[in-house]
């Protein structure tokens, strides 16, 4: 098997806000969008990033009505001070402090507006 992409699809309420959320905040690009669905890109981020709409009928029955709970999109950043200041003048609520965990991992979180979670991460040392 050769992967030549990698995309994590999300379903939420309201699509165009969280690609819009995500466009603004963290810098990354509408690749496609049709009703109920919202694809983004960064040339560095790995994978895109997909919303869709809960209640699609083009997604199996068992998977229409779920929400993306639970899921943190993680991003690994080279200034976490500097991207939290910015995201706090932006306007943006954090809803994780930076927080250092024994193990060297140091991250913060956001929420997009169907409350998908977005935390930024580095490593000491």
């Amino acid at each position: 098997m050769k992967i030549s992409a990698s995309a994590v699809s999300l379903n939420v309420a309201d699509p165009e806000a969280s690609g819009t959320f995500l466009v603004e905040h963290f810098g990354f690009e509408q690749a496609m969008a049709a009703d109920g669905f919202v694809s983004l890109a960064r040339e560095d981020a790995g994978m895109s990033v997909v919303f869709l709409r809960t209640g699609l009928e083009s997604l199996p029955s068992d998977q229409r009505d779920e929400h993306a709970a639970g899921l943190i999109l993680a991003f690994v950043v080279d200034d976490l001070e500097g991207e939290l200041a910015r995201l706090e003048s932006e306007g943006v609520a954090i809803t994780m402090p930076l927080t250092v965990e024994p193990w060297g991992e140091r991250a913060f979180q956001v929420r997009d507006p169907n409350r998908v979670i977005v935390q930024l991460v580095d490593w000491e040392g």
